[in-house]
């Protein structure tokens, strides 16, 4: 059995030596879950796609099941609560017929490890898990629900087995999911009857007779289950039935006697077992309050981010009340203060020289934004709230200066965000000591959420009051909710004042303060810049271009309809399989629970199966489509200015690699004749002479040459000749003249997929090869360049050792899968373990640089100014007479943003938009 943690509940006697009641006498209620049943079943109900983490793990069945179990403690409230497992197929049933459930294919690989994943989640919610050597997870709920009963339980049982319909009694209900995971249909004796005809008692007889393929259990040919319920209504019951089987008449009659011995047999087998020695009794799982730390921690690594589940998991939480109940935790008594107009100048002038936490609620799109509300928080419980639109001349003047002095301390949570919306009320923000989320993310960079409220129970044990402005709305409706509201930002602040004590020693235990102060603050400060500047965009060039894509999606559709022989809805994949292997009858694709796939890879392997053009024409199809949305999104986010305003994320990529969105500039191609047209849709603004592109020539192979010190790769990027080139003709043992395009892309392929962590199998799926051809060209590239390989097996057995990767500036990358029993987990986690140094070096680097091209062009009084950084390209606004200047200074400070064994090599290229300015 699962290791529990000690239950609070009062116990009665158990179920195995007396009776037990609730409040008032009412009797407990005990609900009891097939564990394996349901996670199969959310497995199916929900696609694997949509709940994969970033390491690759599925997470549909773990979702699901949570929640079916949130929403089943919801809605029958009960007082005891344990889950069963089965342990493996073989059991009992197995050893008295070893066909038993032979007949099921291979468990998914998508659904491994689910199970175990689930496990963690029942335990740190303090539910008691059974699972039973030898036993099926029937055999434990018929034991506890056949006692529980006996003790005075009502008992629900949650599963999608029917043989479960044998426990029916007055008090044992069984709940069976009738539509995917989130529909019940209550049997009782009464429900039970209408449908079957059939006693609880009976239920088990009639099984028998009907036989179960899902368990590989033989039926009677031509006995269906009406003929099955007839005969044990007619004769009773199934061992009256047996003693009288000469009075059956008929075909069917001949049929159940010629297979009697099996029949027999799936009744035996049929039988639940109701006396399995457990470790504990009904009265021991009385429900007991969640480890709320550890709930989170397991939702934050499996990156289930829905708030919905996480809200109704909480909700059943049988200690919140008990939380809600309890004194404020300590530290958390704030001397609160709503401050008025003329009120914030002597607040600030009594509590401003001391650290103080920071909460705003602020609105920002298109460039532009406010803010709302400002809470501050100190130490000493000293906190306020004020709205900004009601400051006086003098608490203006008091906020603009306690904003910009870096001598005031400040912590925040994002501070970036408050850092691009402050100057629209012409604050500057300085001082910032302390960023939580970027804290939080260099601590636990995996995790996908860096939520204040997640960080706060998970760091703090301590649980936020809900803002009532939380799209930045100020929608009071009396004296009562402003107070509430007040109220709640100003803990938002406290709760980040400590949340930034607490990340101080948690970034000293990581090695991880240095890359916080020096690297990942000053690139907020940096991003917010950006992000206000935005770059200018042609509006008419890109309307154009918007145009292009969607006659280009109409023609394929034409061309589509017309190499199908009939119009269909080309989004449809259901009507696409329909015609791709029905009525065209194409090669079959991979088989999924919807069908044969169709998608972007199944359509390019049958387009080198087959001669037909439809799926060319759905692969242009798509591609235009997805174009066109791409436009389409940028001329909505063109502000009023003339420029796309981009949001940069830094807490997005584990890898600590920046990414974009609203809109995402790296959804734009790169090496595509379409891609470099959109391109030319950002364009110099108003009062500059042109735009700079700078970036680094392959940085992560250089920082891949830099980390194994194999001499012989660092010998060619010294060597000044195409780097591609140089290694084919070394792996191929040819002149570097003899070297064919054919060769330097293979070379090209492989040496980025070893600084990704590709294998061998990848490589020949990307090149289109054989695997024992890319395995044999992997192997005379480790031959020529040892070094590289004993650097890859090096790094995965010091992060196994570890348990984390680290960069050249320290930035860690933490991988418990690594000692993973899962294969598919492991396998994931060591092709991190080979990438997360090399990326995330790379994106060091590139953040270094950006820092120190931006201090040099202030140094050297420069209006040229930095606009985007995409794929580890930057790009600038060079103003009139500056370019010579600017194009210096980037070099200098890119190249010798670190010191490399294999030395950076910088691109500078410009021209009057994105395109022009490529190099």
């Amino acid at each position: 059995m699962a290791k529990t943690a000690a239950k609070t509940a009062d116990k009665t006697p158990s179920a195995q030596g007396g009776k037990e009641t609730g409040p008032a006498g009412a009797r407990p209620r005990l609900l009891l879950m097939d564990g394996h049943s349901l996670a199969y079943r959310a497995f199916f109900a929900l696609p694997a796609e949509n709940f994969t983490t970033a390491s690759g793990q599925p997470t549909n069945a773990i979702y699901g099941f949570a929640s079916m179990l949130a929403n089943t403690l919801r809605d029958e409230a009960p007082t005891h609560l344990a889950v069963a497992f089965d342990v493996s197929r073989k059991t009992w049933r197995s050893t008295e017929f070893p066909e038993y459930k032979a007949n099921r294919s291979k468990t998914p690989d998508e659904f491994k490890g689910q199970v175990e994943l689930i496990g963690e989640l029942l335990d740190a919610m303090h539910v008691d898990r059974f699972a039973i050597d030898g036993f099926e997870a029937d055999d434990v709920i018929a034991t506890l629900a056949t006692r529980a009963e006996a003790a005075g339980f009502d008992v629900l049982i949650v599963t999608g087995d029917r043989d479960s319909f044998q426990l029916i009694t007055e008090h044992v209900t069984v709940l069976y999911p009738t539509k995917g995971v989130s529909e019940l249909t209550r049997f009782t004796p009464e429900k039970l009857a209408e449908k079957y005809g059939l006693t609880p008692q009976q239920y088990p007889d009639f099984a028998a007779l009907r036989g179960d393929p899902s368990d590989n259990l033989p039926g009677i040919p031509g006995v269906g289950e009406k003929t099955a319920a007839k005969w044990i209504n007619q004769f009773g019951s199934f061992a009256e039935l047996v003693e009288r089987v000469e009075e059956v008449k008929g075909k069917a009659g001949q049929n159940l006697r010629d297979h009697l011995d099996a029949v027999k047999l799936n009744r035996r087998l049929t039988e639940m077992v109701r006396d399995v020695e457990l470790p504990k009794a009904p009265a021991d799982l009385a429900r007991a309050p969640y480890d709320r730390t550890a709930v989170a921690g397991v939702l934050d690594v499996l990156e289930i981010r829905n708030p919905s589940l996480r809200e109704r998991l909480y909700a059943v939480d049988p200690g919140a009340a008990e939380e809600e109940a309890a004194a404020p935790a300590a530290g958390l008594e704030l001397d609160g203060s709503k401050l008025g107009t003329g009120e914030v100048a002597p607040w600030l002038d009594a509590h401003g020289a001391q650290p103080l936490g920071v909460a705003t609620v602020d609105t920002w799109a298109l460039g532009t934004g406010s803010v709302t509300e400002i809470a501050l928080a100190a130490a000493d419980g000293a906190a306020a709230w004020f709205d900004p639109a009601q400051l006086d001349e003098a608490d203006e003047k008091a906020v603009a200066a306690w904003f910009a002095d870096a001598k005031r301390p400040k912590v925040l949570h994002n501070a970036k965000a408050a850092l691009r919306v402050l100057p629209e009320h012409g604050w500057s923000l300085a001082g910032v000591t302390m960023d939580t989320a970027l804290a939080a993310y260099l601590v636990k960079p995996g995790r996908r959420s860096f939520a204040l409220d997640a960080l706060s129970v998970e760091y703090l044990g301590r649980e936020l009051a809900p803002a009532a402005a939380a799209e930045g709305q100020l929608a009071f409706g009396s004296e009562e909710d402003e107070r509430a509201e007040a109220d709640a930002l100003m803990g938002q602040a406290r709760t980040i004042l400590d949340l930034g004590d607490a990340f101080t020693e948690k970034l000293k235990e990581v090695g991880a303060a240095e890359l916080l102060h020096d690297v990942e603050l000053p690139t907020s400060i940096l991003l917010a810049r950006l992000e206000r500047h935005g770059i200018a965009a042609d509006r008419a060039h890109l309307t154009a271009m918007e145009q292009q894509f969607a006659g280009a999606v109409q023609q394929a559709v034409t061309e589509a309809h017309g190499a199908a022989g009939r119009e269909f809805n080309l989004g449809s994949p259901k009507q696409l399989q329909e015609i791709l292997f029905g009525e065209l009858a194409l090669p079959k694709t991979k088989k999924t629970k919807t069908g044969y796939t169709t998608d972007a890879d199944a359509l390019a392997w049958l387009a080198t199966q087959t001669e037909h053009e439809l799926p060319v024409i759905m692969l242009r199809h798509r591609e235009q489509a997805k174009l066109r949305v791409t436009v389409e999104g940028l001329i909505k986010t063109i502000a009023a200015d003339g420029r796309i305003h981009t949001t940069f994320n830094q807490t997005v990529a584990a890898t600590g690699r920046l990414s974009s969105t609203e809109p995402n500039l790296q959804n734009i191609p790169v090496r595509t004749d379409e891609g470099r047209a959109i391109r030319r849709g950002f364009v110099v603004g108003e009062g500059y002479d042109c735009l700079m592109t700078a970036d680094y020539s392959q940085i992560e192979l250089r920082v891949m040459a830099h980390l194994s010190e194999d001499e012989g790769l660092i010998e060619a990027f010294k060597s000044g000749e195409d780097l591609h080139t140089t290694v084919a003709s070394q792996v191929f043992g040819v002149e570097r003249s003899a070297v064919d395009p054919e060769m330097r892309r293979k070379i090209k392929a492989m040496s980025y997929g070893l600084a990704y962590g590709l294998s061998a199998f990848g490589l020949s799926q990307q090149l289109n090869i054989d695997a024992g051809e890319a395995r044999g060209l992997m192997n005379t590239f480790f031959e020529r360049f040892g070094g590289v390989q004993d650097y890859l097996q090096r790094a995965v057995e010091e992060a196994r050792a570890t348990g984390y990767t680290e960069t050249m500036l320290g930035r860690r990358r933490y991988l418990p899968d690594l000692n993973s029993d899962n294969r598919q987990r492991r396998e994931m986690a060591e092709r991190m373990a080979l990438n997360a140094p090399i990326q995330g070096t790379a994106a060091d680097i590139v953040k270094v640089a950006m820092l120190n091209v931006d201090a040099a062009l202030q140094k050297a009084g420069c209006t040229s100014r930095m606009l985007l950084q995409v794929h580890d390209e930057i790009v600038l606004e060079i103003a009139r007479g500056e370019k010579e200047k600017v194009e210096e200074i980037v070099r200098r400070e890119m190249a010798g943003a670190v010191e490399l064994r294999a030395p950076l090599d910088v691109s500078v290229g410009v021209g009057e938009n994105w395109e022009s300015a490529a190099h």
